[in-house]
């Protein structure tokens, strides 16, 4: 449970160094998202999400 709340916050982190630092670019990237097909959206979701499972099963085993 310690390794999911450090993650978390290192997920903030990382979210909040980018919105401060690029505010501009953010903004113009969230814009472009509404250009995205939901399909799309949906199935590179599920691929990052299986990506990062298998990242944190092989550094945990």
């Amino acid at each position: 449970m310690r390794e999911l709340i450090i993650a978390f916050g290192l997920f903030l982190f990382i979210e909040g160094i980018l919105y401060a630092i690029f505010p501009s670019k953010m903004k113009s990237m969230l814009k472009k998202l509404e250009l995205i097909k939901k399909s799309q959206l949906r199935s590179s979701g599920l691929i990052f999400a299986i990506l990062g499972f298998l990242i944190i099963y092989f550094v945990k085993n």
